[in-house]
């Protein structure tokens, strides 16, 4: 048999729906353990702004997902770019389409 180097999976445009729809549970999971993380020092601490750390960190870390994110669609762009359906746009623009219309 033949085999394929190009095998796609038949779901893949799903699942990358799904995993850009986990972006959004990221978030709110990465700020709650933060504000657990800061409940937690503030119980430890006794010091109340210390739970602003906590809240901090998980922001931090909910930004941090969101730039994880954006890379990984900017390398899918780019490899894009590369396609020949794609060629003409990327080298012209959509200008020069417009221009077909006049």
């Amino acid at each position: 048999m033949n085999e394929n180097n190009n095998f796609e999976p038949k779901h893949r445009p799903k699942l990358e729906a799904l995993d850009n729809l986990s972006l959004g549970i990221s978030m709110v999971v990465a700020i709650l353990i933060g504000v657990g993380i800061g409940i937690g020092l503030k119980n430890l601490t006794g010091v109340a702004w210390t739970l602003w750390i906590g809240v901090a960190l998980g922001i931090a870390a909910a930004i941090l997902n969101v730039y994880k994110v954006y890379k990984k669609s900017v390398k899918g762009f780019e490899e894009l770019q590369n396609d020949p359906r794609y060629a003409h746009r990327a080298k012209y623009g959509d200008k020069s389409l417009d221009e077909d219309d006049d």
